[in-house]
Formats: C-alpha cells, sequence, structure tokens
C-alpha cells in the first residue's frame, strides 16, 4: 500500500472515531481509555479487548499495541452491544449528524408515474396490410401513375386489367336472365361472385345488358404502396400479387428496453413518446406486445408500442426518447438514493431511534421519479436513510454488524 493510500485510510479512520459508535461492536467518542487501561476504563466500564476499526478481526490484549496497518489500536467494550433487547446498529451523536449530511426518508405507499425511459424507432404497423391480388387470369390494359413510397387513400386506382374469364361468366350471366328463370339466375350471378366480381359491377352488367370483362384494381385501404409489380401489357395469372399497401393510421414504436429492466414491463401498460422532429409534443401509447427474442448485441428486449398517427406525421425510422409507465397501483416506495447496492444483495440503512442505525436487506422493484418500490423487506412508516448512508453502512461492515434479513420480524 502507498503512503498516500494508508495516509487517506488513517484520515477516513479518524473522521469515523470521530462521530461513530457500533452498537455490536463500535467506538464512542471520549470514552477511550489512557495507556494506563487494562481490563477496565477510567469510567469503570470493562475492555474486552483492543483493536483497530480498520481491521477489526485483530484483537490486541495491550493498550500500547498497534495494528497490522500501523494504527494505534482503542478499547472494544463489553456494554457497546446497546440496550437489552435492542437490535444492533451504528449509533451517531446526535449533534454530528449535520456534519455527517444524514437525512431520513419515510418508506411511504405511492405510486411510480414513469418506470423506465428508454430509446425507439417508429415502424410501420405491421398488422395493418392490404395485399392487392388478381382474382382471374388475364393481362394489364392500364397502370397509373404510382411508385413505392406513394401514399394512397383508399379506393385509389392502381391498374386497369381485362380479364377474358369474367367476360365469359357475363356473358352467360346475361343468356340465363333472359330465359326469365329466377332459380337460374340467382345461380348464375352467384357464379360471378365467386369469381371475384363486386355487387356494383354485377349490377351494372344486369342493367345495362353488356359485358364488362375490364376491372380496375383499387387500394381497398389508406396508406404507403410497399410494393408494386403491375406493368402495362404484362400477362397476369390468378392470384398474382399486384401490390402490397401498409395503413398508417397507427404505427409502432418499437423501443429497446435493458434485458436487466424487462421484467418491469407489461403489455397493456402505458408509454409515452418524444421525437426530435415534434419538440415539446408528446404521444401517448400502450405495449402491444413484448418481443419473444432478445438482442445479443445489445443485450436488449424490444417493446412495441401502438401509436395513433394522426395526419400521418409519424414516419417510419424517426427517433424517440420512450417513456414507459407503470400499472398505476399503489406500491411501497422510498428515495432511490436510500438504496445501497453491493452487487450481491440490496440494502438500507434503517433508522431506529435514538441516533441508532441498523442496514437491512430489501428486494426492489421498478424506479422512476427518483424513487425505487421495495417489494420485500420494509413496512410502511420505516424510516430509512437517504443521504450519509455510505459512511453508516461502511461503519456497520467494518464492526460486523449483521443487517437484518429479508423475511425478519420487524
Amino acid at each position: 500500500m502507498s503512503n498516500d493510500a494508508a495516509t487517506t485510510m488513517r484520515w477516513r479512520a479518524g473522521i469515523l472515531a470521530a462521530v461513530l459508535v457500533a452498537g455490536g461492536g463500535g467506538y464512542w467518542l471520549g470514552h477511550r481509555g489512557g495507556p494506563s487501561e487494562a481490563g477496565s476504563g477510567q469510567s469503570g466500564r470493562k475492555i474486552l479487548y483492543w483493536y483497530d476499526p480498520m481491521v477489526p478481526q485483530e484483537h490486541y490484549d495491550n493498550p500500547g499495541a498497534r495494528s497490522s496497518m500501523g494504527m494505534k489500536t482503542q478499547p472494544k467494550y463489553a456494554d457497546e452491544g446497546g440496550a437489552p433487547g435492542e437490535a444492533p446498529g451504528v449509533t451517531v451523536n446526535p449533534a454530528a449528524m449535520q456534519n455527517l449530511g444524514i437525512r431520513i426518508a419515510t418508506a411511504e405507499m405511492g405510486r411510480l408515474a414513469a418506470t423506465l425511459n428508454v430509446t425507439g424507432s417508429i415502424d410501420f404497423n405491421q398488422r395493418d396490410v392490404a395485399i392487392i391480388q388478381a382474382r382471374s387470369g388475364g393481362f394489364v390494359a392500364r397502370v397509373y401513375a404510382r411508385a413505392p413510397g406513394d401514399v394512397v387513400r383508399s379506393g385509389a386506382p392502381i391498374a386497369d386489367v381485362q380479364l377474358p374469364e369474367w367476360g365469359g361468366a357475363q356473358t352467360e350471366f346475361l343468356a340465363v336472365k333472359r330465359l326469365g328463370r329466377p332459380d337460374l339466375t340467382a345461380a348464375a350471378r352467384q357464379r360471378l361472385k365467386l369469381l371475384g366480381m363486386s355487387d356494383g359491377l354485377i349490377a351494372s352488367v344486369e342493367r345495362s345488358g353488356r359485358t364488362n370483362g375490364t376491372v380496375t384494381i383499387t387500394s381497398p385501404i389508406s396508406g404507403v404502396i410497399q410494393t408494386l409489380d403491375v406493368r402495362a401489357g404484362m400477362t397476369l395469372a390468378q392470384g398474382q400479387t399486384l401490390a402490397q399497401v401498409t395503413g398508417i393510421g397507427s404505427v409502432w414504436l418499437n423501443a429497446a428496453v435493458p434485458e436487466a429492466q424487462a421484467g418491469s414491463v407489461r403489455v397493456g401498460q402505458s408509454a409515452s413518446a418524444v421525437l426530435a422532429a415534434f419538440p415539446g409534443e408528446m404521444f401517448s401509447g400502450r405495449i402491444v406486445a413484448i418481443l419473444p427474442t432478445a438482442q445479443a448485441e445489445s443485450r436488449t428486449v424490444t417493446v412495441r408500442i401502438e401509436l395513433a398517427n394522426r395526419g400521418g406525421r409519424l414516419r417510419p425510422g424517426m427517433f424517440a426518447q420512450v417513456a414507459l409507465g407503470g400499472t398505476g397501483s399503489t406500491v411501497l416506495l422510498v428515495p432511490s438514493e436510500a438504496v445501497i447496492r453491493t452487487g450481491t444483495r440490496t440494502l438500507v440503512m434503517l433508522a431506529t431511534g435514538n441516533g441508532r442505525y441498523q442496514p437491512a436487506e430489501v428486494r426492489t422493484g421498478r424506479e422512476g421519479g427518483g424513487q425505487t418500490e421495495i417489494l420485500e423487506g420494509l413496512a410502511v412508516g420505516e424510516k430509512v436513510v437517504a443521504s450519509g448512508q455510505f459512511l453508516l453502512d461502511s461503519e456497520a461492515s467494518l464492526t460486523g454488524i449483521e443487517a437484518r434479513k429479508l423475511g425478519a420480524k420487524k
């Protein structure tokens, strides 16, 4: 260890020695005996052994001994366990609390409005797709001025297609109708429907008495033309795809949620998004799906949010900042800064009264707005340290104070 590091550690130990005392093993300011103390202090308190708080596992019988870190030892008193029945903990002189910056907060029931902030991008709603196909074999007589990427309205023409099979069926229908047999006429009309003719086209043929084997293919929905595979003069087979149109009345917002936080999102939760293209404007929606696979490169899970797209302003590819909301249920909350994560467990420092503090294990849930949900380990109304807790936790660790376990009686 370097001289600077040793000096720093001695300085920190000096600060702790000036203000802290561990109820299950620590030290009191002003109660250290001098070198003449052997089995009892000047105040009559029984001394168990001498030790250095930086290495509490080392015990010495000689009050003048120095620890392996070169620091002077101090007495460990037999009565430092606190009052009978009192939980072990770190005790701080009330006058020193302000110097340490200790601030207390209360565990209370409340709601988390926004629990997770992530990023995402706009994509087409793949549930709103129309496939335009040829109902019968024929050829293309005319194409309209369309191209992939064009935005079209419902009913917009795509191409005029001549279908010889339709012309022949219409001729038979008119011949049967002239026989004056309603039953045969109904059967011939049904055949035209099965070939894919609309009621309007059938009525037009029946009313005019002329066949019409040319049909105008139109878009059944408003949206964007994704593919267009039709050219004038080309021959068509029955069922051949001419175009694909994707609706833009609503869009998907695909948000990348870190894998470690994927368990906090649910289908049906509310979400809001802010886009760079529309500063200051918020778009609201709900989670409609959580995709079943994670992205191996980014260790994220894709959450799909559906947003209304009034006026078609939201365009695929746009970047968004997304806030995923909670369920709206009331949960137990503490300030997020009060939570200590060690890597192996999660703790808070309880304020048990009379200037005493004890670590307690907790199980946390969602976070948002500077607050953390407590799933287990705390009760409503318990006090926790929201500032200065790391100093108290360090002292509790040095003096071997056990944390209150999950499920322990409060």
